[in-house]
């Protein structure tokens, strides 16, 4: 080779090289720019773009048409106490709708409130507890925004109630395109099951619209029994016209592991709200239910002495009286548990309840034989419905057991827990049952499809308002990727 054709090829190696520097470059550009995002459980992450701080429709809707604009995905945040990676996605522009909180409008006489979804359950309770008013459905912690809680179409203590959509007269949307619309049983109602509960997917819920009901004086009474007692007796209780409200814990005590259970009633007097204290309460002892917390977390001993004290304090409030709104309000803070390397997280699991003692037996032999650090766990009854297109009690009434365990979040304790997250999952299906998609995103693609079969409607109406998957999350990239052949 002359030395002519040597320097032309090195020179075309030089800009076939420079090139590839080049697109190498521009590659490292386009990543996300932003900070790691996590939630709650801090065991799923991603790095995103930026937070976009939402205080009206048109920011959210600017933030939408900029994200479009620049290729990247959409997802929505409230507290962000979802612990699958629901409010966040790699590179995307987050909406934190934390400040979208306004209560906007309230009638007395159709017991209806419309406020905004940033709105907390706080907000709610303040704003309609001075005029005897009261939440039919919510969580056990009021923290959480009522975007967030559509989104995951909660549950909560009263057993008469489903989940949050069955309180839901209407929502407004705002979708891909820009456009703002309602959605309700009769309008766009595809769009009004798939969005409650569809985790952010579909739009951004701006508003809702919901029934309330009429805040009540209830008297608290606790009975102490087996777990082979109780399905019938929580039935019974779920059932009678004299129950507003009902939640039950199994002890998770070394001595009496998944065998002793308490059960609440809050059985409904017919006195006048004036017999009850209308002041809605602050969190009670809160830095001695942290301690025990603490010790619940650590130490064996340290569960049966909270579950001591807890019988203590049910003989103590026999009998006490007080208004539904009150009950509904939190005991504690124990949400805010912070630890550089452990994490407070939940399963949650929908169990007939002609199969709740089975399920219970091999619950305990599972845990037995691979321990976890089992906390707590509360029981709650779930009526059966199926309007949510990720409907978890669509079949036929259940009991809600919800499990927090405390884990250390290293790579070896998480794969392990997934493991038997998968397990646990199993033994649900087994008997009939189902699991909740708010916590950890563990299940198997199978798992996922076999307990969600209405996946497949959801999808459809999702590729229908937002044909280019704009909004998007890690959940989403874990279940609903075409790319990943429509999950893991």
């Amino acid at each position: 080779m002359s030395s002519g054709r040597r320097w032309r090829v090195a020179l075309a190696a030089c800009a076939v090289y420079a090139l590839l520097l080049a697109l190498s470059l521009q590659a490292r550009s386009a990543l996300p720019r932003g900070e790691e995002a996590t939630d709650v459980g801090r065991v799923v992450s991603a790095r995103v773009d930026r937070t976009v701080a939402v205080r009206s429709a048109e920011d959210a809707r600017r933030a939408i048409r900029e994200a479009a604009a620049e290729g990247r995905k959409i997802s929505i945040a409230g507290t962000r106490h979802s612990m699958g990676g629901q409010t966040f996605a790699e590179g995307a522009v987050v909406l934190d709708m934390k400040r979208y909180d306004r209560i906007l409008a309230i009638d007395e006489q159709a017991r209806t409130i419309t406020a905004e979804a940033g709105a907390t359950w706080a907000d709610i309770q303040q704003a309609v507890n001075p005029l005897g008013l009261s939440v039919r459905v919510m969580q056990s912690q009021n923290l959480f925004t009522l975007g967030g809680s559509l989104s995951a179409n909660i549950h909560g203590r009263d057993p008469s109630e489903g989940p949050l959509i069955s309180t839901v007269r209407s929502i407004r949307v705002l979708l891909a395109d820009g456009s703002i619309v309602t959605a309700s049983r009769a309008e766009r109602p595809e769009l009004f099951r798939a969005a409650i509960g569809g985790f952010g997917g579909l739009g951004v819920i701006l508003e809702a619209t919901l029934e309330l009901t009429a805040d009540e004086v209830y008297e608290a009474r606790t009975s102490i029994l087996t777990y082979r007692e109780f399905p019938q007796r929580f039935e019974e209780a779920a059932r009678s016209p004299d129950t507003g409200l009902l939640i039950a814990r199994l002890s998770t005590a070394p001595e009496h592991f998944l065998e002793r259970m308490y059960m609440t009633e809050y059985r409904r007097t017919g006195l006048p709200l004036e017999r009850g204290d209308r002041e809605l309460k602050q969190d009670r002892a809160v830095e001695l239910t942290r301690f025990v917390f603490g010790l619940q977390r650590k130490y064996g001993w340290g569960k049966s002495l909270s579950w001591s004290f807890q019988e203590r304090l049910f003989r103590s409030e026999q009998g006490a009286l007080i208004t539904r709104n009150n009950a509904m309000r939190p005991e504690s803070d124990f949400l805010e548990y912070r630890d550089a390397q452990h994490s407070d997280l939940l399963q949650e699991y929908f169990i007939p309840l002609d199969r709740y003692e089975a399920f219970v037996d091999g619950l305990r032999e599972l845990l037995r034989e691979e321990p976890l650090n089992v906390v707590n766990i509360t029981v709650r009854y779930m009526p059966q419905n199926g309007e949510s297109a990720l409907s978890y009690s669509a079949s036929e009434d259940r009991a809600a057991l919800v499990l927090l365990m405390n884990e250390k979040r290293s790579e070896a304790r998480i794969e392990r827990l997934e493991r038997l997250t998968q397990r646990m999952i199993g033994l649900a299906q087994s008997f009939g049952g189902t699991y909740y998609l708010t916590y950890q995103p563990y299940a198997t693609l199978e798992q996922f499809r076999r307990s969600y079969p209405d996946w497949e409607e959801l999808a459809a109406v999702k590729r229908n308002v937002d044909p280019k998957s704009l909004f998007w999350n890690e959940w989403y990239e874990t279940y609903g990727s075409e790319e990943r052949g429509e999950g893991r």
